[in-house]
């Protein structure tokens, strides 16, 4: 939102005031963790009367962690906190010294919290600053500034704009905002927000962090986070699970505005000074990923969203996977697998699946599966008998004279189930239990966007409907996920949800949503999955081949090497199948779609010592394991920073999809020595890299000093087996001393590790059983 017409002038649609200077410091040194508490007045005070009739902003700065610091500007304190607010800290807060506060030159005063620290400046002054700075890279006593709040850079805002002071009484017809402007370096990028399709680098943009279904192609995005990392070395929280409004260099170029309606705002500025160290501290203040099975990395076969299919359809599916040598670990029933009209009532189509415990078990007794997952939504369609009794019982969300909040989008006379009741929760987990009773693993968590803002009344009448929008990804994914975690196990749970918002890693996996069968769409993908990596998400895909449309069998092609590079892998359309033999009519040319897939998926199998033994680092320090930017491993390298059409796959391998329908595949090659995984050819980095692929290739480098670990290269079963005891190969790729890998067993249990010792000598092979080759390369 903007406030200004240029910069010169406010903006004709608001009132806007400024805070002018800091009229007083007031440390406070009695609790646990120290505080800065700032009165800040929107004029400077040269006489007495100068302090009357004018708004003031208290400004709060808190010390809350290492490396993290608070600001929360207020207007209104007497204005009430209502919830629902995101759940900070929840493995505990890590041990503190509470921070320290200190003035070197009698003209500032700083607040330390371990490296990170904050200077205030024009106490006295009739000047306002806040300076954030760490530690300087070079090595000596000096600090490097971060990002900083100069002059007019607080404020507040009302729409439409004040005709009188008075105005101020009657608050109802009128909107209040709250807003800082933090400083944007020269050349300083932004990144994160979520998964968003749009320009990786946010500078420029104007983003409205708010849950919307709209596909992969607009602004819109289905899991909005508000933190994003920027290219200094820092990132920025804003904690709240409101409407968040981000000026990104969009109102004023070289500042970042952040606004919210209310009387608060309240950001943590996280400190690395990696990114990854930023991410790390991210992930304990809202919360570790959580860990997915390794059987969860096989394939996921879908039955496609409105085609037609029943039991022998599903059967052909995968006996024709089987016979084809391609396991599936996971098939999926999409909305179909219910009643038209009757979603969701968990009740089984009779007419297209009479006996669906009984064919849950033929297919898993006869090795055509591993795992079952369905689709579930958070709403209810009135034509279900189970509406009336949800209904009754108070189990959805009404409106405020009592009635049940209905409308027709998505399903005739739908409700929304009110997840802050808690007997809802029970009755919605006993739903859930019917499901694993007939044999269902996994729960497709879909929807969750479309809640409502207006007239409507939550059974937690303590909840700001407003907040609730975003919020409600949250208790959804979290009530399905730790349901599914009391059944099988706390490691055995997963998700595909659709939807999130900030601590959401917690509930993993998440897929990307509708995106169209086109090129444009795979790279808008792309990006999705790196913004979301950027917020602690460790796990995360896209359905392969696209989900919108029929895709051109090249493009499915390319897709499906993207797919099985990502954490997790499914195939799912909307009105299309995605089995191979569909999308090229059976074609037995070379590099037909079926024999891509296979070797796509053997590829990932034979990956998997490598790609697990990522995934239990990733979730243990916050970061993504796949579709990982190329800055979170080269941040000093500024090209890195943006790189949106490639992504490392864990720490070591750097990969692209290939978009071009003449297999023309482009990558960018950070400085030093990689190699080609392909061919095992030295390249030297710092360049980019422009060649033809073949379909069962796709732009794949090794960075020099790794220690790669890979299955065996046509093995049986499923992603879940014992790979450190069935033989395999061991790659050097130019290493030197102190190269390691770690080796983790199938449930991301750490069982040794290799290392290069001070000799050239690799140890740690005894961890290995069966037949293990080494080769070593550069």
């Amino acid at each position: 939102m903007k406030f200004r017409d240029g910069m010169w002038l406010p903006h004709p649609t608001a009132t806007v005031q400024y805070v002018e200077e800091v009229h007083t410091v007031t440390p406070n040194t009695d609790s646990t963790t120290k505080s800065l508490n700032l009165l800040c007045p929107t004029r400077k005070i040269h006489t007495r009367g100068d302090t009357l009739n004018l708004s003031t902003l208290s400004v709060k700065l808190e010390a809350v962690s290492d490396g993290i610091i608070s600001l929360e500007a207020t207007h209104f304190s007497g204005a009430r906190r209502r919830g629902p607010d995101f759940e900070l800290f929840p493995d505990g807060k890590p041990e503190f010294d509470g921070g320290e506060i200190y003035s070197e030159d009698g003209r500032s005063t700083t607040l330390a919290a371990g490296s990170l620290k904050a200077s205030v400046t024009g106490e006295g002054e009739r000047g306002f600053g806040i300076r954030f700075h760490g530690p300087s890279s070079s090595g000596d006593d000096s600090d490097k500034t971060l990002t900083s709040l100069l002059g007019r850079s607080i404020g507040l805002a009302y729409t439409p704009p004040l005709a009188s002071p008075k105005d101020v009484s009657d608050l109802r017809d009128k909107k209040h905002y709250v807003f800082t402007q933090t400083e944007l370096g020269v050349g300083e990028s932004i990144h994160g927000l979520g998964e968003r399709f749009g320009a990786f680098n946010k500078v420029g943009q104007h983003v409205e962090l708010w849950n919307e279904d709209g596909g992969t192609s607009s602004e819109q995005a289905y899991k909005n986070v508000s933190f994003y990392l920027s290219s200094r070395g820092y990132g920025v929280f804003v904690d709240t699970p409101d409407k968040v409004d981000l000026e990104i260099g969009s109102e004023r170029c070289s500042r970042l505005q952040k606004s919210v309606e209310g009387q608060r705002l309240k950001w943590y500025l996280i400190y690395g000074p990696t990114p990854k160290e930023v991410l790390t501290r991210y992930s304990i203040l809202t919360g570790k990923p959580g860990m997915t099975p390794a059987w969860s990395y096989g394939l996921w076969l879908s039955t496609s969203f409105t085609t037609n299919y029943d039991e022998s359809t599903v059967t052909h599916f995968v006996e024709t996977m089987q016979n084809q040598r391609i396991p599936v670990e996971v098939f999926h029933f999409d909305c179909f697998w219910l009643r038209a009209f009757h979603w969701t009532d968990f009740v089984w189509d009779p007419a297209f699946f009479p006996d669906p415990k009984g064919q849950i078990d033929r297919m898993k007794e006869s090795g055509l599966v591993g795992k079952v997952s369905v689709w579930t939504n958070p709403y209810v369609g009135q034509a279900s008998p189970i509406f009336a009794e949800a209904a009754q019982k108070g189990y959805l969300l009404k409106r405020k004279n009592g009635d049940v909040w209905q409308w027709d989008l998505w399903q005739t006379g739908m409700g929304l189930v009110d997840f802050t009741n808690p007997e809802a929760c029970t009755w919605f987990k006993e739903c859930l239990n019917g499901l694993f009773d007939v044999g269902v693993d996994a729960i497709k968590t879909d929807f969750g966007e479309r809640i409502p803002t207006d007239d409507v009344q939550w059974f937690d009448q303590s909840v700001d409907p407003s907040r609730m929008h975003n919020y409600y990804a949250f208790i959804y994914n979290k009530l399905v996920y730790e349901t599914l975690q009391e059944r099988y196990g706390k490691n055995e749970a997963v998700l595909f949800a659709r939807t999130a918002c900030a601590g959401t890693q917690r509930f993993p996996l998440q897929w990307g949503g509708d995106c169209e069968s086109t090129p444009a769409a795979l790279a808008e993908s792309v990006r999705g999955g790196l913004g979301l990596g950027l917020a602690s998400f460790a796990s995360w895909t896209s359905d392969i081949g696209g989900f919108e449309g029929k895709p051109k069998p090249w493009i499915y092609k390319r897709w499906v090497a993207f797919g099985f590079l990502c954490s997790h892998s499914r195939l799912h359309g909307s009105n299309s199948y995605r089995v191979p033999w569909l999308v090229d009519d059976s074609s037995t040319e070379e590099d037909n779609c079926t024999d891509v897939l296979r070797h796509w998926v053997q590829f990932k199998r034979r990956l998997m010592p490598y790609l697990f033994a990522q995934a239990a680092e990733s979730i243990e320090n916050g970061w993504p394991t796949s579709t990982r930017a190329v800055a979170l491993e080269f941040p000093d390298d500024p090209t890195a920073w943006f790189c949106d059409r490639q992504f490392m796959v864990g720490s070591s391998i750097l990969a692209a999809p290939v978009f071009e329908e003449d297999g023309t595949g482009e990558i960018y090659l950070p400085p030093g020595r990689w190699f080609n995984y392909w061919t095992d050819e030295e390249v030297q980095g710092g360049r980019w890299i422009r060649e033809k692929y073949g379909f069962c290739e796709t732009p794949l480098f090794v960075r020099e000093n790794t220690i790669l670990v890979l299955g065996q290269e046509e093995g049986e079963g499923g992603f879940g087996y014992e790979w450190l005891q069935t033989g395999g190969k061991v790659k050097l790729y130019g290493v030197r001393e102190g190269a390691k890998a770690i080796l983790v067993d199938g449930q991301g249990t750490e069982k040794g590790r290799l290392e290069i010792n001070d000799e050239g000598e690799l140890g740690g092979m005894d961890a290995l059983e069966g037949d293990w080759s080494v080769e070593s390369i550069g």
